[in-house]
């Protein structure tokens, strides 16, 4: 596909070098020149140096025939007049626009062919307020990830010494619970893959992820960890876009204290939420943390746009006893360092935001795409079509289905005349059309053999 990016942002040059991999035609505009040549040395995309909604500049981008223009700029109304000229001009079939602004999103109705002509919008804030609120209700998870609308859920946890099935078999776990279906997608022993076998042995240390109906997400987390107990009291460092909409999300059910430096926002975040106490302070300095009682908190979430004050803070946190620390991080260089040190989670927007754009740009019936390990590996939900003839997976059992290595179907969801049907994969599981299909990926490379398997041939239509 040709596929127009504006903005060489975070997430506009990480898209780039995603979609570039997969053999795509990709232009990037942006007016930061020496970005756009940095990334032009090191992938093999057209890069064009402009205002991105200017029409000149779409038409050097090659905008006119365009199957994708995705406008993740920093300004909304940049990337909104952008999709404008893009429908009104040059007819692009699919416009995706990222909109931060709370104000736009209050009105979904700006959003259609009749008013601004964007067919996907995405917000960063939102994905990662979301992100943030199933981490929280699985208190040891690294990651948690929903699919099928949140009726199976990806779960990645750290093994620890003591937990049942640490120094045993996989084969063990269905043995020690016979009432609950699970599947191991993958694990990583010192930050390298392993594909999970029967006698695969869990060592602890291993990050393991695994596939489960969402009712059975905490017996299996069980079995690797002793469970934690639930957290209650949570302080936020930030109370810009993402802080407020979080605390929002959560002060119905947690003790919530927002730390914010500017007092014109203070005055903000008291009025809009309910529930939460507002600080004005910094959460670097010690001196508040020790005085709202810091080693009480159960999670300390940074969430400031700085990423050097998310990490400073949450580093004095957890020094001065916080139970858990979750950082939001923008820089991908510093998410390797900090994490799994004393920092226990780092959180980065790109990561989340670029999963949700790859579920609009891929072939197949995508319905989610979940961008994982810093863009190494993916866990996809894709909708199964066709027949036997027409189809190469629906009909046949996951044992007989030509999956590239280092892939592994982890689930299926299909619907029924009484409600959604989780079935957990197992060899002899047979594929039937418009089964929902989640698959794993350690290595992103193998996506378009993915893609293609879920093809239908011609005679189908």
């Amino acid at each position: 596909m040709k596929i127009v990016i504006l903005g060489a942002g975070q997430v506009g040059g990480s898209l780039a070098e995603s979609l570039a991999s997969e053999r795509n035609d990709i232009v990037l505009v942006d007016t930061a020149e020496k970005t756009l040549r940095e990334l032009r040395d090191r992938i093999d995309i057209g890069v064009v140096i402009g205002q991105a909604s200017h029409p000149d500049v779409l038409l050097d981008a090659g905008i006119e025939d365009a199957d994708i223009l995705v406008a993740v700029t920093n300004n909304d109304e940049t990337n909104m007049a952008a999709c404008q000229i893009a429908h009104s001009l040059f007819r692009v079939p699919t416009k995706i626009a990222r909109i931060r602004s709370a104000s736009y999103l209050k009105y979904p109705q700006l959003f259609d062919t009749q008013a601004i002509p964007i067919d996907v919008l995405i917000s960063p804030e939102q994905l990662v307020s979301e992100y943030i609120a199933r981490l929280m209700e699985y208190p040891g998870a690294l990651q948690v990830l929903d699919f099928a609308h949140g009726r199976v859920q990806l779960v990645a946890v750290r093994a620890i010494q003591g937990g049942p099935l640490v120094g045993h078999q996989l084969s063990y776990l269905r043995q020690h619970m016979p009432k609950v279906d699970t599947r191991v997608a993958a694990i990583y022993r010192r930050n390298s893959p392993i594909i999970p076998q029967g006698d695969t042995v869990i060592e602890a240390g291993d990050e393991v992820f695994f596939i489960a109906a969402r009712a059975d997400i905490r017996a299996v987390m069980s079995e690797l960890r002793r469970l934690e107990q639930g957290y209650k009291r949570v302080t936020i460092a930030g109370g810009g876009n993402i802080g407020l909409r979080l605390a929002r999300k959560l002060e119905q059910r947690y003790s919530i204290k927002i730390i914010e430096q500017s007092h014109e926002r203070c005055v903000f975040l008291s009025e809009e939420l309910s529930n939460s106490i507002v600080l004005h302070g910094s959460a670097s300095e010690q001196d508040l943390l020790l005085e709202e009682n810091i080693e009480d908190t159960d999670v300390f979430l940074a969430l400031t746009n700085d990423d050097e004050a998310n990490i400073m803070s949450s580093l004095l946190a957890k020094r001065l006893g916080a139970r858990k620390v979750m950082t939001l991080i923008n820089n991908r260089a510093y998410v390797d360092l900090v994490q799994g040190g004393e920092i226990d989670i780092a959180i980065s927007p790109q990561q989340n935001t670029i999963g949700s754009l790859l579920t609009h740009v891929r072939r197949g019936d995508m319905v989610n795409v979940h961008s994982l390990r810093r863009g190494a590996a993916e866990a996809i939900e894709v909708i199964a079509h066709g027949d036997s003839r027409t189809s190469k997976v629906v009909g046949k059992k996951i044992e007989d289905i030509d999956l590239p290595e280092g892939a592994a179907i982890g689930a299926i969801v299909r619907e029924t005349d009484g409600g959604s049907q989780v079935l957990i994969a197992h060899d002899d599981v047979v594929v039937e059309t418009n089964d929902h299909v989640i698959v794993f990926l350690v290595d992103r490379r193998h996506t378009r053999h993915v893609e293609q398997l879920f093809q239908v041939g011609f005679s189908f239509f």
